[in-house]
């Protein structure tokens, strides 16, 4: 995560750290298991927000494992190391930006497996990111990337109030100069990193009337709608009456014996073959440099 950014549509106050929290919980399993660790792995985990997958990811590693988890916000850096307490796990969280991590010298090209999630579709040049993930895993090492398409969302039956703030939630990021639909770049960033693109999948996101955890997934698009709620606004001119008519729409649909919401986690891997020439310094190139 990146709340540090004035662009950040999401926000840092508490509804949203919870809701990021209670999507933690639907999504890290999978996340983990995707993952692939097997024990004894020195992790680079950016943009590590809560800290919850980071944690899981150090207990997966195991004692001969470690995770370096690297964040913008200092809430959520006092959250994850309250997380952490007493657990006997080797995970450090350390403050530091996305595009510039605070690695130390012998740190950079020493990591088996850097990973970023929900990061990409918050900065303005996602490549600066991945190229210093790919910078600072050892050859062999791997990158992976998890992020969205929100182009994928779809609910039936149909609620239009809802997809017209979700559509305005991707002109949100538009006209922040950040890509809504990223995720479906994974695979093309990785390479363009200098890395090896070996493994893309989704992760499903997705539930209907009657799941266990449809109650939790229409709970989070009405969090995301309503933390975005003035980014949305401000993109485009919705007003406050048809929005707040749009999020009883969200409710009322939410209780339909018929409703179903489909949405995936774009995630793709890569190997790096070997390091770049040069410095162990982060790479501050933009696209086309």
């Amino acid at each position: 995560m990146v709340p540090s950014d004035p662009g950040y549509v999401h926000g840092t106050h508490p509804e949203e750290q919870a809701r990021l929290s209670k999507l933690n919980s639907l999504l890290n399993k999978q996340s983990l298991a995707a993952l692939q660790l097997g024990g004894g792995e020195r992790i680079l985990d950016v943009g590590s927000g809560l800290g919850q997958l980071s944690l899981a990811m150090a207990q997966a590693a195991g004692p001969a494992g470690s995770v370096l988890g690297i964040e913008r916000s200092d809430e959520q850096l006092s959250v994850a190391r309250a997380r952490v307490g007493t657990a006997e796990v080797r995970v450090e969280f350390r403050r530091g930006d996305a595009l510039d991590p605070p690695l130390t010298a012998d740190e950079w090209g020493s990591f088996d497996v850097a990973h970023a999630r929900f990061v990409l579709e918050h900065v303005e040049n996602p490549i600066v990111v991945v190229r210093a993930l790919a910078r600072a895993v050892r050859p062999g090492g791997r990158i992976i990337l998890e992020d969205d398409d929100h182009d994928v969302l779809r609910i039936w039956p149909p609620s239009p109030g809802v997809e017209r703030l979700w559509r305005g939630y991707i002109q949100s990021y538009e006209s922040a100069g950040k890509d809504p639909y990223v995720g479906r770049h994974l695979v093309s960033l990785l390479h363009e990193a200098g890395a090896c693109p070996r493994r893309n999948r989704w992760l499903s996101f997705s539930g209907c009337s009657g799941s266990d955890t449809f109650g939790a997934l229409v709970a989070n698009l009405r969090g995301i709608l309503e933390g975005a709620r003035s980014a949305i606004m401000s993109a485009t001119g919705v007003t406050t009456p048809d929005y707040d008519n749009a999020i009883e729409e969200l409710d009322r649909w939410g209780r339909r014996p018929d409703a179903a919401l489909w949405y995936g986690t774009c995630w793709a891997e890569a190997i790096v073959p070997g390091k770049p020439v040069g410095s162990h310094e982060p790479d501050r190139r933009r696209p086309g440099s």
